[in-house]
């Protein structure tokens, strides 16, 4: 394929469904960080959804055989058989509505919470006192911890509680007294533990998919990246080489044309090889975004300004980060002014672990002994002020080497966690 062709096959780019689909969906589509990316949307406790629904089915084959041992004990078995219907109906539709998805809303929950104390109130209208008293409360307690769970699940650990409380006060409710010894009958605690539990559960649930659901984020837009990277390698960059090749070879009005075809490439080589995530910063002890000071230096680079960096992030305050950035702006200017045409600069950041060094050197002509007294004493204080305050007022020393006609290093070294303050600080 022929570079022109590549060119006319990136401008063409990829194609939009009549739907209207997010571009970047569709380039993912078939990859598997785009399949991960669109599962973790699912809701993430519909496992805990469906697995009460089975709890449900059981609470309701026990409250069955419940109702089939006590209904010859009841006063009025005919009203205690069509309120079990409802309850029937009820485990059915909400059962049906639960596992499927379209019941998991404060609607339906709430409505469960109020039939379910609307059927253990009734108790004290389908048996008399001392039946309610001896036995537990109709249509059974474990059947009416459904409604508890459903509440976990939607709203936490805290709406399980209250639930909880809900529904075990009606069952005291209904036998008229608070029973203190727990020992022996700790239906309350039951049920408000079975709703913190459920509540815990489906709490993490969320917190994990949140997790999962960045991370497959983060994995789909860097697989993107590399195949941006490849069709812009492929067509894009090739093709600015070959203006830039030649125009200068042709000279003349088209070496205008080559320098902006030469910038143009580094922007985008820049551009396609910084991976790092800037959509989630790690909050700092001060609250503060962390912020990869390599990408940072990165952007940095120019025609005559190389940058190297680790493979890997390297995390520090976004403070630090702003003030490093300006000292070395800040050098680079001085080798852009005063190093003499042709020079150029070389920045290296190194991660020490517990110190950050950034090192930016020029091939220049150096700095003649004296110059900055000089300069200071003209009431010059670039170097004084914007290198080596911001360094200091970081906790950190900046180290200057230079000799005539031998260039510039500059050495920050600045601690991982930097300092905030001025010149009381030092």
């Amino acid at each position: 394929m022929t570079l022109a062709s590549r060119w006319e096959r990136l401008l063409r780019g990829p194609r939009v469904s009549a739907a209207g689909a997010d571009i970047r969906s569709v380039q993912t589509r078939d990859t598997e960080a785009g399949r991960l990316a669109r599962d973790v949307d699912a809701d993430p406790v519909t496992p805990l959804w469906r697995g009460a629904q089975i709890l449900r089915l059981l609470s309701y084959l026990y409250s069955l055989g419940f109702q089939i041992a006590v209904n010859p004990d009841l006063d009025h078995r005919a009203t205690a058989w069509t309120l079990f219907g409802v309850l029937t109906l009820w485990t059915l539709v909400s059962g049906v509505g639960y596992f499927v998805g379209f019941a998991r809303n404060w609607y339906w929950v709430g409505t469960e919470v109020v039939l379910v104390c609307a059927l253990m109130l009734s108790t004290s209208v389908v048996a008399d006192r001392d039946w309610a008293w001896n036995n537990q409360t109709w249509p059974t307690t474990l059947w009416a911890t459904n409604a508890v769970v459903s509440v976990a699940i939607l709203s936490g650990p805290v709406g399980g509680i209250i639930a909880g409380l809900i529904v075990g006060g009606t069952s005291t409710f209904v036998k008229g007294h608070l029973n203190l010894n727990f020992g022996r009958n700790a239906t309350i605690i039951v049920i408000v533990v079975t709703g913190m539990a459920v509540g815990l559960a489906a709490l993490q649930a969320r917190r994990t998919h949140e997790k999962l659901a960045a991370a497959a984020r983060i994995a789909a837009r860097a697989e993107e990246r590399e195949r941006l990277a490849r069709e812009v390698h492929d067509g894009v960059l090739q093709v600015l080489a070959l203006i830039t090749r030649r125009g200068r070879e042709i000279g003349g009005p088209t070496a205008e044309l080559a320098a902006l075809a030469a910038e143009q490439e580094r922007q985008l080589r820049r551009m396609i090889s910084d991976t790092g995530d800037v959509d989630a910063p790690a909050p700092d002890a001060d609250g503060a975004a962390d912020t990869d000071l390599a990408a940072v230096l990165r952007a940095l680079a120019a025609d005559r300004v190389s940058v190297s960096s680790p493979a890997g992030p390297v995390m520090v305050p976004a403070h630090t980060a702003s003030e490093i950035r300006a000292a070395v702006v800040n050098a680079l200017d001085n080798t852009r002014h005063h190093a003499g045409p042709g020079a150029r600069a070389y920045v290296l950041v190194e991660d020490l672990a517990d110190d950050v060094v950034v090192s930016v050197r020029d091939d220049g002509a150096g700095i003649p002994e004296g110059r900055l007294a000089e300069a200071a004493a003209q009431g010059r204080l670039g170097v004084a002020a914007s290198i080596v305050g911001r360094i200091e007022s970081l906790g950190g020393t900046a180290v200057l080497d230079t000799e005539p006609g031998g260039g510039t290093e500059w050495e920050f070294t600045v601690p991982r966690g930097g300092r905030r303050g001025g010149a009381a600080d030092r």
